[in-house]
């Protein structure tokens, strides 16, 4: 018969689910939008490592690392002996788009516009470079998209999520860093009302978004670039359109 001191050590350490390998990008996206929705400020300290082991139920080297990538972000810095801090961002006349600058419909069309050739690009490159495991994180975004659909939801974080993972699957960091720096108010839907107002309903207007995003994927997954390129394309245009319709003819105005 086990001992009682057995039991309580194996009731107090339960085995744990494997994670995927994701997690450390997991912690960056999670505080980088923290910092950028301002629950975080400039000056203030983050957490401890010991409070992301546990908020995040990760290793300490998975929190060093997630800290470190953070750290390249020019979000934060470590103060050696004291702690990470929010860092103010330097105040320079580098590119940059603040939520100011969605102020109209218009500005949100022409975000789309920068996204097309971009993300056109990036859709390429995805194809001919993803690997395994830029398809099982590709999937995963799919199906939340997809669950999202029949609830009262709009998708925005398995969107972007999809569209982050298109950027991670080139290879090359740059596109990553860009969507991050975006965040999710590159989705047309977090700065207008687009749900409310599209003709076919919100139901029908998802799932139209999710069969463009399975048309990409099949592209990638089949390391067909010409097809991802165009699918990509085609989709960003859509979205294009359907924020047009989906507006007063008088609130949307051409540059």
């Amino acid at each position: 018969m086990p001992s009682s001191s057995s039991s309580a050590s194996s009731s107090a350490h339960p085995t744990r689910a494997r994670r995927p390998r994701g997690l450390v990008t997991e912690i960056v996206d999670s505080l980088v939008a923290t910092i950028r929705q301002g629950q975080l400020k400039p000056g203030e300290k983050l957490p401890t490592e010991v409070e992301f082991m546990v908020r995040f139920d990760v290793s300490r080297t998975v929190v060093r690392e997630a800290l470190s990538k953070l750290q390249a972000t020019g979000l934060v810095e470590t103060r050696h002996g004291i702690g990470t801090f929010v860092i103010e961002p330097p105040d320079t006349r580098n590119f940059k788009i603040a939520p100011e600058d969605f102020a109209t419909v218009a500005d949100v069309i022409a975000l789309l516009e920068l996204r097309i050739s971009l993300e056109t690009e990036a859709a390429g490159l995805a194809a001919q470079r993803r690997t395994a495991a830029n398809l099982v994180q590709l999937e995963a975004a799919l199906k939340s998209f997809k669950d999202a659909i029949p609830v009262d939801s709009d998708a925005v974080p398995a969107d972007f999520q999809f569209h982050m993972e298109v950027a991670r699957a080139t290879g090359n960091q740059h596109f990553a860093d860009l969507m991050t720096y975006l965040g999710t108010m590159i989705i047309p839907r977090t700065r207008v009302k687009t749900l409310q107002n599209v003709p076919e309903g919100r139901l029908a207007y998802l799932q139209k978004v999710h069969g463009e995003h399975e048309s990409i994927y099949h592209a990638i997954r089949d390391q067909d670039s010409d097809s991802a390129r165009a699918a990509m394309r085609t989709h960003l245009s859509n979205s294009r359109e359907r924020l047009r319709k989906s507006q007063p003819s008088d609130a949307v105005k051409e540059h």
